[in-house]
């Protein structure tokens, strides 16, 4: 199952459903998503709205295959316009260590070019980290 950007899928969990929008394909990762905020009862009917709304998080998961080999259970529900904050790729993080295990310095990458800092500012904590989310981690935050 190969998912655009634009799609809502809909995700079953324990506690309600739970709904993603991809907003990226890159040729070497999997989709890259960004969770709608909340758990619903039931299947909101405006889209919409619920894409406008802040994300919780955001995370690269090969949710396509995820959701064929029935780990996730879901369904793409609709499409919607991505919101402007979120149209450019995202910037990740990944910390590099030094032999004593502490970070030594941090690679941002933007879907194209690496940089990297060794005193990053604040906003940089806020960038999701540079990792393909294993399903049962993306469970686990949606939830």
């Amino acid at each position: 199952m190969k998912f655009s950007p634009g799609d809502i899928v809909e995700i079953r969990t324990p506690g309600g459903f739970s709904y993603v929008q991809v907003t990226h394909n890159h040729p070497s990762y999997p989709e890259v998503v960004r969770a709608l905020p909340g758990l619903h009862g039931k299947r909101p009917t405006e889209f919409d709205m619920l894409a406008r709304s802040q994300s919780a998080f955001v995370a690269m998961i090969p949710l396509g295959g995820a959701i064929e080999k029935r780990r996730i259970e879901g369904e793409r529900v609709a499409r919607t316009s991505i919101p402007e904050e979120h149209a450019a790729f995202p910037t990740f993080r990944m910390p590099i260590h030094d032999k004593q295990g502490g970070v030594a310095y941090w690679w941002f990458w933007d879907g194209q070019g690496l940089r990297y800092s060794t005193e990053p500012d604040a906003d940089a904590e806020k960038y999701p980290m540079r990792e393909v989310m294993s399903v049962e981690a993306f469970l686990k935050k949606l939830a």
